[in-house]
């Protein structure tokens, strides 16, 4: 059975139910995450014992918004839809991965899974294959080049990708000159104080190297078919990592019905059990497996 198949053979009132939108289990979780952050980055700031102890984990909060930011393309983390909006454009701000342009980008990763010459998550750099190439990927620079690139590319008017439409490219543009506005603010900042720095900046670059780790497992090393069962990753982790990424541990629940809302792929996780294709026994499993394997193109 293929992912069409399995979503085929549910109920209407259940497949309904599972995509229903709420606000409170959103709420919660947001609090709970940007919690994390202010509380950090004013211990940070304010120089409190061990605070550069404080570096890492400020990164990892920060830039798994990644995964917020995901959610809110789907319109799924919230039922109010200016909620996933502007929750959606914080979150690319502070990671430098502008929210208008990623939506379209990220949507045309999910119409085109793994396919090569499709999915723009392929044709923006393939999967490392090498030592180097592995290293070069986890140190989250190409990353930065390649959002920063982006941005300033949407900034001046220049072509943001075939999977944006004509009418979307006005506000992708302006979008990108606001946030260039914010970042040039948050700049002048730092010859007066260097909180920002510490707080943000130099945490996100730390923080990366642990994003792109967790984001390999997504597809790595999974077929380059259309099945969700076989071209996505499903990685067993802890509560934790759970928290942080949104849910999106449950990666193959979330391609295969890319609208139900992360506080209910658990419940789809264990619907879906004995049809996942690929699935990994947690991260570090995961990026040992990789290495180990480097030349394989399959699962």
């Amino acid at each position: 059975m293929d992912h069409r198949e399995f979503i085929a053979a549910l109920p209407r009132d259940k497949l309904a139910g599972l995509a229903e939108a709420e606000n409170a289990p959103g709420l919660f979780r947001l609090a709970l995450h940007f919690g994390l952050i202010v509380l950090f980055g004013v211990w940070i700031g304010l120089g409190g014992p061990l605070w550069w102890a404080l570096l890492i984990p400020q990164g990892i909060a920060i830039c798994f918004l990644f995964t917020l930011e995901h959610e809110a393309t789907h319109k799924t983390p919230f039922r109010t839809l200016w909620l996933n909006e502007w929750v959606g454009r914080v979150c690319g701000l502070l990671i430098v991965q502008p929210f208008e342009w990623f939506r379209y980008f990220h949507l045309a990763h999910h119409r085109h899974t793994n396919i090569p010459g499709k999915d723009p998550e392929l044709l923006a750099g393939a999967k490392p294959e090498s030592w180097r190439a592995y290293v070069w990927h986890v140190t989250g620079l190409p990353f930065w080049w390649a959002m920063i690139g982006q941005t300033l590319r949407n900034a001046v008017g220049g072509d943001p990708g075939d999977y944006v439409p004509e009418r979307a490219r006005p506000r992708v543009l302006k979008e990108a000159r606001v946030m260039l506005t914010i970042y040039a603010l948050a700049f002048s900042s730092l010859p007066v104080t260097p909180v920002l720095f510490w707080a943000w900046i130099f945490p996100a670059l730390l923080g990366q190297p642990f994003l792109r780790l967790y984001l390999l497992a997504e597809h790595g090393r999974c077929a380059f078919v259309a099945d969700m069962f076989r071209n996505t990753r499903t990685t067993y982790t802890n509560r934790l990592v759970r928290f942080l990424a949104w849910n999106m541990p449950y990666h193959t629940e979330h391609h295969a019905l890319p609208q139900v809302p992360f506080h209910r792929l658990p419940e789809l996780h264990g619907m879906m059990q004995g049809y996942h294709g690929v699935t990994s026994e947690g991260y570090a499993a995961f990026n040992r497996d990789y290495t180990r394997g480097f030349g394989s193109r399959q699962c």
